[in-house]
């Protein structure tokens, strides 16, 4: 009877082999990544500073060199004729020509840094589900592609929309794709290396303020270098004022093969504007009569006033691109069992096979030292 009793005692002692609990349930989790913005991924040929907020294309040397000739010439201007034609003729004139200097200054800075009006390109569905609208509008049987264009009526002129095999999308009457900075461009007008940047729908009334203004600035200073050498050689003889002012003959070559390029630049774009048309258009002969009598310009309002006021005054769009904004994050995924224990660095088989592991049943060496053994084996002995 009390051998019976000790007996179950020690079935129960080796029952209690197993100290794990049961599989707790599976979490969600995210990794944990650092969030980019959407211009450290961007597609394009372009360059970005300041956290994104300044836009450039990829070649900047000539931008640089804009720069610096401005700078220089301007600080020339400033430095050693200012001061003799404020005594001389009147104060106004440093007064003008700052005040031009700095808007010139500011309108190229707002040409170069911006968004010129880039068109986001399709993602994957996207594409994907042109590309069966493509299929389906036009009936391909797949042995040839389709055609890539699509037409639109403006005012009562077809427009033909041409399909971007870069962007994958269709792009919007005006746009084009810059070979340079590898963009589709609203109302593309030209890539300009001097401000180096595309001219599009969102700069292109700075582009034409800044180029109209520099004329300003280089006849300006170019008029008053040439007045300020005048009364010195009055006074000196003309020899003796190339001599006293040496700044000045540097300023009169840079402002003289200057000139006569930044103001026929400005004229060719203040008949554009007055016109609604752009550089590539106008390249192209897209609105010319030469295609036929019935073909005109649909953008135009009628009249150079109003034309004017629509590519100078009308509203700024916003910026398409959302260079700022944050890349989507991973959607959550399910983590192995791991009983509460999260194993940093390791794979998910090497966290499969240390749970497997861990559901096995463990025994210490100290427990087996000290359980007795089991009935069945002391039997066996005994018989023995």
């Amino acid at each position: 009877m009390h051998l019976g009793v000790s007996e179950s005692m020690r079935e129960c002692e080796y029952s209690q082999i197993s100290t794990r609990s049961s599989t707790p349930m599976e979490t969600p989790y995210k990794k944990k990544t650092s969030k980019k913005r959407k211009w450290e991924i961007f597609p394009g040929r372009n360059k970005f500073y300041c956290g994104g907020r300044i836009m450039m294309a990829k070649q900047t040397g000539v931008f640089y060199l804009t720069l610096v000739l401005i700078l220089v010439t301007c600080g020339l201007f400033f430095t050693f004729d200012c001061p003799f034609l404020a005594l001389q003729l009147t104060p106004v004139i440093p007064v003008i020509g700052g005040v031009l200097f700095l808007f010139v200054l500011g309108t190229l800075l707002r040409t170069s840094f911006s968004d010129p009006g880039v068109l986001p390109r399709a993602t994957p569905d996207e594409a994907a589900d042109l590309e069966r609208q493509i299929d389906v509008a036009n009936g391909s049987t797949g042995y040839r592609p389709p055609p890539r264009t699509k037409e639109v009526v403006i005012n009562g002129q077809t427009v033909k929309l041409k399909y971007c095999f870069t962007c994958k999308i269709f792009r919007p009457p005006r746009a084009s794709h810059c070979s340079l900075c590898d963009n589709c461009v609203d109302r593309f007008d030209h890539h300009c290396p001097w401000v180096g940047n595309c001219v599009g729908k969102r700069n292109y009334r700075f582009f034409y303020m800044f180029i109209l203004s520099l004329s300003f600035l280089t006849i300006f200073i170019f008029a008053f270098v040439i007045t300020h050498i005048i009364l010195r050689s009055h006074r000196n003889g003309f020899l003796n004022a190339l001599k006293d002012s040496p700044a000045s003959v540097l300023e009169v070559v840079v402002c003289f093969f200057s000139v006569w390029s930044i103001v026929g630049l400005s004229g060719f774009h203040t008949y554009l504007i007055s016109s609604n048309q752009t550089t590539n258009e106008d390249i192209k002969g897209s609105w010319s009569s030469k295609r036929g009598k019935d073909n005109y310009n649909p953008y135009s309002h009628g009249n150079i006033f109003t034309n004017c006021c629509a590519a100078l005054c009308g509203p700024l769009p916003p910026s398409l691109i959302d260079r700022r904004g944050f890349v989507q994050s991973d959607t959550p995924q399910l983590a192995p069992p791991t009983n509460g224990i999260t194993m940093y660095g390791a794979t998910q088989s090497q966290q499969s096979h240390m749970f497997s592991m861990e559901s096995k049943p463990i025994v210490s060496d100290t427990e087996t030292e000290r359980l007795p053994p089991h009935p069945s084996s002391s039997s066996r002995a005994a018989s023995q």
